[in-house]
């Protein structure tokens, strides 16, 4: 199961996009919020109702995306529901996926240490441990890292690529930059 984290003040399209693109290829998501209540406001006002609260004992876990933005990353790095999950999913060899500046919340639990990543610009000095790289999506084993919502597109289909292979993810990219 692919589990999306939701905080207030979460960027919703790196959130939004990679969901979409992973139900689109059919493959099972759930969203969580990170607080007891069920419905969530990023950063640009969208509510979205999470199918999860933290409430719920996530046990089933193939991949753990952060979706950025802050707040968003501060609220995510600041949960104990969160911090649990992340180092819970680290340990079952999980994927781990952030976006924007939720790398932070990997980086700052020792998750980065030696491999490349990416980050929001001016939290790069934040991210203890990594190899900053100039691509905007980078995939390091289990964790992939993203900078930024112009990189939305691309982090969702790196994630589509990993359950479906490639070609299903060229074929979801084209038919979306077609509409």
């Amino acid at each position: 199961m692919v589990y999306i984290l939701l905080a207030d003040g979460f960027e919703e399209i790196e959130a939004l996009c990679p969901l979409d693109l992973l139900r689109r290829a059919g493959v099972e998501t759930k969203t969580v919020s990170i607080t007891e209540k069920r419905t969530v406001t990023g950063s640009h006002g969208i509510t979205v109702t999470a199918d999860l609260t933290a409430e719920n004992s996530l046990s089933d876990i193939e991949m753990l995306v952060l979706p950025g933005g802050m707040p968003g990353s501060t609220n995510l790095d600041g949960s104990k529901f969160c911090d649990g999950l992340v180092r819970n999913a680290a340990k079952s060899g999980a994927y781990l996926a952030a976006i924007c500046a939720a790398p932070l919340v990997l980086g700052r639990r020792g998750l980065l240490a030696g491999k490349e990543a990416v980050c929001f610009p001016g939290f790069e000095n934040e991210l203890v441990g990594a190899h900053l790289s100039d691509k905007r999506v980078v995939r390091d084993g289990k964790i992939i890292t993203a900078i930024g919502m112009g990189a939305a597109l691309e982090f969702g289909l790196a994630l589509v690529e990993i359950f479906c292979g490639k070609e299903t993810a060229e074929k979801l990219g084209g038919a979306v930059l077609a509409k």
